[in-house]
Formats: C-alpha cells, sequence, structure tokens
C-alpha cells in the first residue's frame, strides 16, 4: 500500500500503472450486470417474469446499452445466475449508486418503471420494491416520481389518448 501512494506521490511514469484495475472502479461490463441483477430481482417481485416482462427486459437491454440479441441474451443468463446466488442486492445497488451519475439512474428508474408496468399491472410487491432500489441506488423521491412521470408521458401519452 505504501509503495502504492509513493509511486502516486511521485507521479512518475508508473504511477498510473500502479493503480490496479480494481482502484480504477468496476468495468463496465461490471455495471450492466448490476443494472440486470436488479431488473431482474424487479420482474420477479411478484414472483410472476410474464413473456411481456421479459420481451421488454430483452429490448431495454439492448438498446440501454447496445447489445445485439445474443449478448443481450448472455448477460440476462449470467445475470440471472448471479441474482439468484445473491443473498441481497447490496452489491448490486453499490455499484449503480456509486458509479452512475444522477442522469443515468434517471433512465434507470425510467426503465424501471417500464419494466413493473410491461404487463399492464402494478403489484404492490413491485411498487415497494421500486421505492426500495431507489432509496438504495439514493435516487430521490422527487426523481422517482419525475421518472414514472417522465415514462408514463413517453409511454401513455400522460394518459391522454
Amino acid at each position: 500500500m505504501f509503495d502504492l501512494l509513493k509511486k502516486l506521490l511521485a507521479g512518475g511514469a508508473d504511477a498510473e500503472m500502479a493503480v490496479s484495475d480494481s482502484e480504477r472502479g468496476p468495468s463496465p461490463e461490471e455495471l450492466r450486470l448490476a443494472a440486470c441483477v436488479l431488473f431482474l430481482e424487479l420482474a420477479w417481485a411478484d414472483e410472476e417474469f410474464s413473456q411481456e416482462e421479459q420481451v421488454h427486459l430483452h429490448g431495454v437491454i439492448k438498446r440501454h446499452f447496445g447489445l445485439e440479441d445474443e449478448e443481450a441474451d448472455a448477460l440476462l443468463t449470467t445475470a440471472e445466475a448471479e441474482r439468484s446466488k445473491a443473498v441481497d442486492l447490496w452489491r448490486f445497488t453499490t455499484l449503480i449508486r456509486e458509479h452512475y451519475s444522477i442522469g443515468q439512474k434517471m433512465v434507470l428508474a425510467e426503465a424501471m418503471w417500464g419494466l413493473v408496468y410491461s404487463d399492464g399491472v402494478l403489484s404492490s410487491h413491485e411498487g415497494y420494491l421500486i421505492r426500495k432500489l431507489s432509496n438504495l441506488l439514493n435516487i430521490k423521491i422527487g426523481y422517482l416520481s419525475e421518472a414514472k412521470r417522465r415514462w408514463e408521458v413517453e409511454n401513455l401519452n400522460g394518459g391522454i389518448d
């Protein structure tokens, strides 16, 4: 540890190389995986991952992360494996909380609202979990409400046909 600090303070050519990958923060793949685990947890909140939710989530993953079908499938498979062995969501929410900007969190919150409404029903479990996740991600309640409103305006024409 002291050697690392000496190299960084000295600022020589080795300074950047002295910082390991884990000290630089998570990779984009790790952040994608964390987001996908949260999406899947939300999708399963009502104990049913409906066909509509599956189709919606696959589309969100492709658009949100710029992936092809096979890449999205692989990411979802890996995320489901991680979700099933995780004892809680702390590891995943911490990554996103610490490494997503407020704008990225808003996009994530909008995608979450889209997912829970994709089957046409917002269950009490889904509503509870989206509020819990927003709290763990440090998304203020006003931002969460704004994300929901923006999703509704974009997808439901604000309730006006």
